[in-house]
């Protein structure tokens, strides 16, 4: 056994798997400290209070960030994947990429503003929401999709590390009181505008891509042909992050502050999650017939993870000043839905994506998303921070089992 996986490690897609895996852990485990270290800091300067009003204008961003994505953290990874040693493909995937996201750029851009200027509780804080869409720019141009796809996600790596150590030095250099809060947005567009730039610069100068104007039939097929993957990537935000925007309305800022600060927990299980699919999915995309070995050995990793954090759990809420009693419930229960997401990750990005079967994972999205999005309402009114809690949980088990059903369903079919 122990030979057999030494043959593979040196061999060409054991080199780059080895190489991807280890390059996002650094990323993942260095963006996991270093919260934990600005978290703390940022909480006792600014306060709960202030640290919600970033969460929720965050909250409002987010579900544009899904527009400004639209599908290619799927499907120009896929495409890249695929065409790799071709670069008049890679031209063509990166000219869409480019158009398209730069046209919803724009529209994202404007119906913010918009929003922000009509509604007075967004407009009192219209600097906050301002810098915070400028986030947007930076998810836009950062080519994350392109360096997964050649599985050079050393790229990845070096650039955000370089986004966190940027932002954490500037964060304790020049939020020094409450009334600082606002340079906490701006720091975080500054970072992730500049990691843009330079990665657009890496694509342009090393590897030579050029952008080409395309025809508009080509633009128009594209997001006609993606719009499934689009549909399965935005509806998430529908349970998960309308959960905390109406906590944000209906509870208070200081909720949204506390509820987000045990989600930068949860985080600490998904990363594992996210590296395992993001390091797999190129490479299950060319070598289909490994992809139950995969599922056995990452259902165990996530298991074993999810239990190690809610161990330590007392620790973690130490380190960042959560003391409210119903915490650990919270805690608990949202770790019941990220096994699912687990779940949901193998069978449906790794599995069904990989084989094309789009409008299936388009189904399961939609119905657990908007089950998720009607039942936010009234859990949230009635049974606040738990309740949304209970939500997101109920729709992230929607995921998971759905997608295991339809692998079941469809995996001697599909090929």
């Amino acid at each position: 056994m122990i030979g057999k996986i030494k043959n593979k490690l040196r061999s060409k897609d054991g080199k780059a798997l080895l190489e991807n895996f280890v390059s996002l852990s650094a990323l993942q485990i260095f963006g996991m400290i270093l919260p934990l270290i600005t978290l703390p800091y940022i909480i006792r300067v600014i306060g709960f209070e202030k640290y919600g009003i970033i969460v929720f204008a965050s909250s409002l961003i987010a579900y544009f960030q899904s527009l400004t994505d639209f599908s290619f953290k799927i499907t120009a990874v896929r495409d890249v994947a695929v065409f790799k040693e071709s670069q008049n493909k890679l031209n063509l995937i990166y000219s869409k990429v480019i158009i398209i996201k730069g046209l919803f750029l724009i529209i994202s851009l404007l119906l913010i503003s918009l929003i922000v200027f009509l509604y007075p509780p967004f407009s009192e804080y219209g600097l906050i929401y301002g810098l915070t869409m400028l986030m947007l720019v930076g998810h836009t141009l950062f080519p994350e999709w392109f360096f997964q796809g050649i599985e050079k996600m050393r790229y990845i790596t070096y650039l955000n590390l370089g986004i966190k150590t940027f932002f954490t030095i500037c964060v304790f250099l020049f939020i020094k009181t409450e009334e600082d809060f606002w340079i906490y947005p701006l720091l975080q567009s500054a970072g992730l505008i500049g990691a843009g730039l330079v990665g657009q610069l890496i694509l342009i100068y090393r590897y030579k891509l050029k952008f080409v104007w395309l025809p508009k039939r080509i633009i128009k097929n594209t997001i006609t042909s993606n719009f499934p993957v689009f549909v399965n990537q935005f509806v998430p935000t529908l349970f998960n992050n309308t959960t905390i925007f109406l906590m944000g309305i209906m509870v208070n800022t200081y909720t949204i502050g506390v509820f987000d600060a045990i989600k930068k927990i949860i985080r600490l299980k998904s990363v594992l999650i996210q590296i395992v699919s993001r390091v797999f999915f190129p490479y299950l995309n060319r070598n289909k017939q490994y992809f139950k070995k995969f599922a056995k050995i990452s259902m165990l990793c996530f298991a074993v993870v999810v239990l190690l954090v809610l161990l330590s759990h007392p620790i973690l809420f130490e380190i960042l000043n959560i003391d409210d009693d119903l915490a650990f419930t919270v805690l608990l229960i949202l770790s019941i839905g990220i096994l699912f997401i687990g779940i949901y990750s193998i069978y449906s990005t790794n599995f069904l994506l990989v084989h094309r079967a789009d409008k299936i994972v388009m189904k399961i999205t939609v119905v657990s998303s908007v089950i998720g999005f009607a039942g936010s309402y009234p859990l949230v009114y009635y049974f606040g921070m738990i309740g949304g809690a209970v939500n997101i949980m109920f729709s992230q088990l929607l995921l998971g089992g759905l997608a295991f059903i339809y692998y079941k369903k469809y995996s001697h079919t599909l090929k």
